[in-house]
């Protein structure tokens, strides 16, 4: 995953930290956890706070489906 698989991040966000509030969550944990996917495999530097927050409203959305 490249950090514009925002849904695709969301989700595995959503499986991997279900006890997790996305609408809590600071863009600088946000960014470390996504980093730390094991899917993921894109440079650190390459996100943006526009990104992150299509992510998290992407994982807003995911986690709300449940």
């Amino acid at each position: 995953m490249k950090w514009l698989d925002t849904l695709d991040i969301a989700i595995e966000l959503a499986e991997t930290k279900p006890d997790v509030d996305p609408q809590m969550v600071r863009f600088t944990d946000l960014h470390a956890w996504v980093m730390a996917l094991e899917d993921f495999d894109d440079e650190p530097d390459k996100s943006s706070e526009r990104i992150l927050e299509a992510i998290q409203l992407a994982w807003i959305d995911e986690a709300s489906d449940d």
